[in-house]
């Protein structure tokens, strides 16, 4: 028995403090657009549409619009898309771009969805070819913007030659569930994702995130626009896959509060969210969704129990596994609002991460679809349209 410990300590050692170490000397080159140095004009305004799309966002639109509507920059305008609301979405659009009088707010209203599309790609799509700009800014209808947010963007971007620009949001947590679930993604997309190399042509490394993608408009439509991610539940994620994959300039940087967002509502909110896109990250394959399943509790859970369960120095592999996991824990800390000791609640969100997988995969099986916004998408059709 003492020799598993120390085959498993080891792999989960060596896996942890491998990431930590990547992470310490990768994360210090990603650059946060809220400093000073960000804080410019460009000689020549370049032309931005910011694209919002939204279902039954009666919630939130009207404070999403006004703080859109109150960037300080003079060269854009704000396209957003009522998808088919039940709510009084539409109407808030309509009243906003009344009472805009700089004539900057568009509002489009979408009645049908065409066969082959998700409601979402559609509308990114739909709004994307009524704009002439040189950028799309493709964002979220519950993302609040500060006034300076776009033009720090947009000095950035300039500066470093990009095509295609992500700032990473803050997430704004009211509880400690959600704190505790968002705890866990940040620390799982840390070990599976590298931040750091989404600027290196020679790496994988790709991002893209919903609150913030802005992509010059040559390399949007080079790349085959929103048409090619017609039937994509990560459209935000494959957009940046395929602009990476073509050779385009890719950046992600910080933003400091520039950009927040109130992802969910506890933890039930963050369960609900990700189950839409739980099995559709795994490609809707049943196996590589069990496999996954079992690596992320053994990577995850089993450093706290096996350093319980061994005896002597084959502790140590999992000790190691575990200070690394903290590290990265008092890494995030630095740039949100959770605090480390919450490390300590890694091996319940872990497990119902897995939950959630499990519960996506189950009602995409069930359903033999995925029903989001209450439109329903055969899962034969959303596996044929993966990009």
């Amino acid at each position: 028995m003492t020799y598993i410990h120390w085959i498993a300590g080891c792999i989960l050692g060596l896996a942890w403090f491998s990431r930590i170490v990547d992470a310490a000397l990768g994360m210090p080159h990603v650059a946060d657009v809220s400093r000073p140095e960000w804080d410019g004009r460009l000689p020549q305004s370049p032309s931005v549409s910011i694209i919002v799309p939204a279902r039954d966002e009666g919630e939130d639109i009207e404070q999403t619009l006004a703080a859109l509507l109150a960037l300080d920059y003079e060269n854009y305008e704000v396209i957003a898309v009522d998808d088919r609301s039940s709510d009084n979405t539409g109407e808030i659009m309509d009243r906003g771009a009344v009472a805009d009088k700089t004539g900057r707010l568009k509002v489009v209203h979408v009645k049908e969805l065409p066969v082959g599309w998700m409601g979402k790609a559609h509308a990114m799509w739909t709004a994307g070819s009524r704009s002439t700009a040189d950028w799309l800014l493709f964002t979220d209808a519950d993302v609040l913007f500060k006034p300076e947010s776009l033009r720090r963007a947009l000095a950035y971007a300039d500066a470093q030659g990009a095509d295609h620009l992500v700032v990473l949001p803050a997430i704004i947590m009211k509880a400690p569930a959600e704190r505790m679930m968002i705890a866990f993604f940040q620390a799982l997309f840390v070990f599976g994702h590298r931040p750091w190399k989404v600027a290196d042509p020679k790496a994988r490394d790709h991002i893209g995130v919903g609150a913030f993608n802005m992509v010059r408009r040559s390399v949007y439509e080079a790349v085959g626009t929103y048409q090619r991610l017609r039937m994509e539940v990560l459209d935000d994620m494959k957009l940046g896959k395929v602009i990476k994959n073509a050779g385009y300039a890719q950046r992600n940087v910080f933003g400091g509060d520039l950009v927040s967002i109130h992802w969910a509502r506890g933890t039930f909110g963050v369960i609900q969210n990700l189950t839409k896109n739980a099995f559709a990250v795994l490609s809707f394959q049943v196996p590589r969704a069990l496999v996954s399943c079992a690596g992320l509790l053994f990577l995850n859970v089993w450093p706290f129990v096996g350093i319980w369960l061994a005896h002597g120095w084959a502790r140590l592999p999992y000790g190691v596994a575990l200070a690394s996991m903290f590290l990265i824990y008092g890494g995030m800390s630095l740039r949100s609002s959770i605090p480390p000791y919450y490390f300590l609640l890694h091996p319940l969100s872990s497990t119902l991460f897995v939950f959630t997988i499990l519960r996506s995969m189950a009602l995409a099986l069930g359903r033999r679809g995925v029903v989001w916004r209450g439109t329903f998408y055969p899962l034969e059709e959303l596996r044929r349209g993966l990009v």
